[in-house]
This record gives structure tokens, sequence and C-alpha cells, in this order.
């Protein structure tokens, strides 16, 4: 009933910039906290940056500086642009989303996940 789509994602050399997308649909009442969580390999899932409804945001300590997170209310969209990207940075970036449906459950989703490579 709900589906979170990211795109965005790619290879790019240390020190470029990326901007990842994440577009919310379907059955949706209203959207809490979105996030962006990340995965390398043999890692677990990490949380990289959230903002909440009324546009409060936290970022890890590893990206605070670099990364930016965004939303836009209208197109159920939260936005994450990258820069300064190192190595370390590699990973699959999953969106999360804290939605309401008309069915009057709030539950997180989240999105199939983008690969991004930061290699040179």
């Amino acid at each position: 009933q709900v589906q979170l789509v990211e795109s965005g994602g790619g290879l790019v050399q240390p020190g470029g910039s990326l901007r990842l997308s994440c577009a919310a649909s379907g059955s949706i009442f209203s959207i809490d906290t979105m996030a962006w969580y990340r995965q390398a390999p043999g890692k677990e899932r990490e949380l990289v940056a959230h903002i909440t409804s009324g546009g409060s945001t936290n970022y890890a300590d590893s990206v605070k500086g670099r990364f930016t997170i965004s939303r836009d209310n209208a197109k159920d969209t939260v936005n994450l642009q990258m820069n300064s990207l190192k190595p370390e940075d590699t990973a699959v970036y999953y969106c999360n989303a804290d939605i309401r449906d008309y069915g009057g459950y709030q539950n997180a989703y989240w999105g199939q996940g983008t690969q991004v490579t930061v290699s040179s």
C-alpha cells in the first residue's frame, strides 16, 4: 500500500558529490520522520541522517558537514545531498519513513536501496 523508491546512486570519485532522492507513494495520510540509512558489505545498517516533519535534522558524526538531508512535503520526498564523498561512504543507501496510512496504522517503511560507490 505504501512504497518508497530511491534514486540517484552511482559511482563517484572521492571528493565528488551525489544527490539521493526517495519518493513515497500509496495510501499515505501523513509522514512523520524520514531518514536515510546505509549498509556497507559485512556491516550493520546505520543511521545516516533523519529529518522530522517540522524540518529538524540530525546526522551521524561521520557525515556531519558533508551531507544534507531535506524533504519536500508536497511531493512526499526526502533527499540526501552528499558532498566530499569518501571511500568509506560506499554502501547501499536506504530511505526510511514513518508513515500513517488511511487505514489508521503508522509504520516504518523502507525503500529497496540504492548503491553508492566512492572509488578512484
